[in-house]
């Protein structure tokens, strides 16, 4: 690269950008690449240029980032996760490089709004909840701290689905945001691995007498890679996510089209695209299983291709993968990276079993985030053998040894060797999670209460095997997108508070501590919470033609809809301040506006019904005048990142009310913490540690605790006595079970009423009456307004220890072993 090219993408001092060189380039983006004349250009070509300038600065340091990260010779870390939910990428790169000023001055030149211009970006169809988002929050980390990192994933068409509500109901629509191409991508044409699936396997002798087996047979497709290059804050060190695009291997049949059967001509062409059409495809059925493992697989097979192509050279280099390479798998979605990378050192390789496990044990790390039984990914082994017979011959394999290893380790319990098997032989089926910390050199649980489970409970025999494998690395958030983004007039509060140091080390916000009682200061906080209500209440009338009343405490429960997360226990408080005020039995309640968003799996019945009965409900308070003017409830459609930075400023009450012992971690109670909002919880998850560093005063906690509520599941649990002693929740129970909300269909929530008093799985009922006594200690505080923002302040203040810096610090240290590039 010469010293001129060099020179081109530099600031022109070391503060700011030089507005006349950025309206340059982005006038030279719009006429030689977006191919328009600016005077006749849209909006939508003003971002494609805007964007195309940005990723030509991106792509300079990129060269010159890789090429430090190869003169160091360091370790890599590639993470494997199924799901990015990186949200608007515009707006993010413009702070990380210090160019909105400068950007927003050179588009005025032009005659352009910067505002304008970042709302032409379609949010990435590339997750769906925390998952996702921890993921993108972990590259743009690796980025801002300077770590050689590349995340893995597939390139989604449609990615999940964009939800509306229409007549209460959740209706799935394709979610195209790739309509009109992304200008964010780096097509690789030349970067394309094939993929095997099915076909049948023999195992041989090979000169030497050594056993060797051949995958053959196959049906093949290929896999493209478009690189999102991802800025760092204020560095020029980056990292980047490449996404896998699936294709035929042969898109077109000739012959078959010259015959006259014009569809047989491209059955292989739409096959094969299926595999990164959508996010989490519809798995109730068994084609859907198969879709589902097939592009599991795929992005697995491609990623570890793509590393071995970088990596191995000659065989030495194999040996020396461990040391190079640091593979993190983020869930079980990517487990078939295990016997996918054993199949390439024993067959592509000729390595033996003992020297390629050695190697993928010391690559691999996984980070396990569920609890929940049913959700540890299990997979039939007559769809497995079907799309991966040599993965399943290798698996058998790996488990051979791997009961063995337990027998002689562990000798004496007679039922370990089932539990602690790869497979299991009643249901036939594959454990992931078992395969995952069978295959990782260290595994992870995601908070302080979910690791402590998770070694006590379903994987405590694995500690007892290998103990000091499995650890914890609590979750964190980025500051830049969760607050510098989302929440400017706080951000810039609190830098003219304390400084700006805060945004490179988040612990800094301790300094706010100081001016928690400070009566200006907390007029000033106060007046930046109002500000972001009025932004959210002009939103959801201008989106959604909801009126909000801004007085009112906004009580948000924002997420994925699940029946552990519990949206119907926040909805049964709802109805009970409805009830409560319809019959004047307390007229000073305190008024509140009641929020709900997040989106349902297409194939979960029961959670969709819940979203039913909030939107009946909702309009039931929002027609009844005698609840106007102290209670609103509303449900917001398709949220995303995009909404989450408008919401999440202007919540008062954050509501974090998993059935303790079930969440892992979560991250959106960080989020909302972070923008000044108190929580209320169960001991679950995360809350546990924000509890902790906040102070026990300044955070609202309710219910079973999780030695609790396993006594419950293990005892059985009958929720009548519950119901009994409570006349508000059975009055409550009979008008969901009657037909209240929804006369014209009196049995519509039959359902939801079966399963809060036939077992009530998820203990609604249990901690029904905590919640409620809860929830008027959260109305007697906020009558107290200077108390409420003092708690808030020393909230905000004591969140340092949630940034995702000091998480992926834990990870590159205890786990990855990798250091920065300087």
């Amino acid at each position: 690269m010469s010293k001129d090219l060099n020179i081109q993408y530099e600031r022109h001092d070391k503060d700011t950008w030089d507005v006349e060189y950025v309206r340059k380039s982005i006038l030279d983006c719009m006429v030689h690449l977006v191919g328009k004349d600016p005077e006749l250009a849209w909006e939508n070509d003003w971002y494609k240029a805007l964007v195309l300038f940005l990723k030509g600065v991106l792509a300079e340091r990129r060269v010159e980032f890789e090429r430090k990260i190869r003169a160091s010779g360091g370790k890599r870390v590639y993470y494997l996760s199924l799901e990015y939910l990186i949200g608007r990428n515009l707006h993010r790169t413009l702070a990380d490089l210090d160019m909105t000023d400068a950007a927003r001055a050179a588009l005025a030149l032009c005659g352009k709004s910067l505002e304008e211009i970042l709302d032409c970006e379609a949010e990435a169809g590339l997750g769906n909840g925390g998952l996702g988002r921890l993921a993108a929050c972990i590259v743009d980390s690796m980025a801002s701290q300077g770590y050689p990192g590349v995340g893995y994933g597939i390139r989604y068409t449609f990615g999940m689905f964009k939800q509306s509500i229409e007549n209460g109901q959740q209706v799935e629509h394709p979610e195209s945001w790739l309509r009109f191409g992304s200008p964010w991508e780096l097509e690789r044409r030349s970067l394309v691995y094939e993929i095997k699936f099915k076909g049948r396997i023999f195992h041989y002798r090979d000169k030497q007498g050594r056993n060797r087996c051949q995958w053959v047979e196959t049906e093949d497709c290929e896999a493209q890679a478009f690189d999102v290059l991802l800025s760092g804050y204020r560095t020029k060190s980056l990292s980047y996510l490449r996404l896998w695009n699936s294709r035929a291997s042969r898109e077109f049949d000739l012959h078959n089209f010259n015959a006259g059967n014009y569809i047989e001509s491209v059955r292989s062409k739409i096959h094969s695209e299926n595999l990164s059409k959508v996010l989490y495809p519809d798995d109730s059925t068994a084609m859907g299983q198969e879709l589902r493992l097939m592009q599991e697989y795929f992005f697995v097979s491609a990623s570890l291709q793509d590393i071995f192509a970088q990596h191995v050279t000659c065989p030495e280099d194999l040996q020396k993968l461990p040391d190079n390479v640091a593979i993190h798998l983020n869930d079980t979605h990517p487990a078939s990276a295990i016997p996918e990378m054993m199949r390439l050192l024993l067959d592509e390789h000729g390595l033996d079993y003992a020297n390629a496990w050695d190697i993928t044990r010391r690559v691999f790390s996984y980070t396990n985030h569920t609890l929940l039984p049913e959700a540890l990914e299990t997979w039939s082994l007559d769809v497995f053998g079907k799309i991966l017979p040599r993965h399943l011959d290798i698996i058998y394999l790996i488990n051979h040894h791997h009961m063995n290893n337990v027998k002689y380790t562990l000798p004496g319990d007679t039922s370990i060797l089932s539990r602690m098997s790869l497979i299991d032989d009643g249901s036939r089926r594959v454990r992931m999670a078992n395969l995952s910390i069978v295959g990782s050199h260290t595994v992870n649980g995601v908070a302080e209460l979910h690791s402590d489970l998770m070694q006590k409970g379903m994987f405590a025999d694995f500690v007892r095997l290998t103990p000091g494998k499995l650890t914890n690395v609590t979750n964190g958030i980025t500051p830049i997108r969760w607050l510098v983004l989302s929440n400017p007039e706080l951000a810039k509060l609190i830098t003219k508070t304390i400084g700006g140091d805060w945004t490179h080390d988040l612990t800094k916000l301790k300094k706010l501590a100081e001016f928690s009682g400070d009566h200006g200061f907390q007029d000033r906080f106060s007046a930046v919470k109002r500000g972001n209500k009025v932004r959210l209440a002009e939103f959801m009338k201008e989106k959604h033609g909801v009126q909000l009343n801004v007085d009112f405490l906004f009580d948000v429960q924002v997420k994925r809809m699940h029946e552990y997360k519990r949206q119907l226990l926040n909805l049964l408080h709802a109805i009970t301040r409805y009830i409560w005020i319809r019959d004047g039995v307390k007229p000073a309640l305190l008024p509140r506006t009641i929020l709900f968003g997040g989106k349902a799996a297409p194939a979960y019945h029961q959670a969709k019904l819940i979203i039913r009965l909030i939107n009946d409900v909702a309009d039931m308070v929002r027609n009844d005048p005698s609840v106007a003017g102290k209670l609103q409830l509303a449900y917001i459609p398709n949220y995303n990142v995009s909404g989450a930075e408008i919401i999440m400023p202007a919540c008062d009450l954050s509501e974090q009310i998993s059935t303790a012992g079930l969440e892992a971690s979560g991250t959106g109670n960080m989020k909302f913490a972070l923008n000044g909002a108190l929580t209320i919880g169960t001991m679950d998850g995360a809350n546990i540690e924000i509890r902790k560093e906040v102070g026990p005063d300044n955070i609202f906690i309710f219910g079973l605790e999780s030695n609790q509520t396993e006594v419950c599941w293990r005892d059985g649990y009958d929720p009548t006595e519950n119901i009994e002693k409570n006349p508000d929740l059975k009055r409550i129970l009979g008008m969901i079970r009657d037909g209240y909300f929804c006369p014209e269909e009196p049995d519509r929530y039959r359902a939801i009423y079966d399963a809060l008093t036939k077992g009530d799985h998820y203990l609604l009922t249990a901690d029904y009456a905590s919640y409620i006594a809860c929830q008027e200690k959260v109305d007697q505080l906020y009558l107290d307004q200077r108390s409420w923002t003092r708690k808030s302040i020393l909230n905000v203040a004591n969140m340092g220890f949630f940034s995702i810096d000091r998480t992926v610090q834990t990870y590159a240290e205890k786990v990855w072993k990798i250091k920065p590039v300087k």
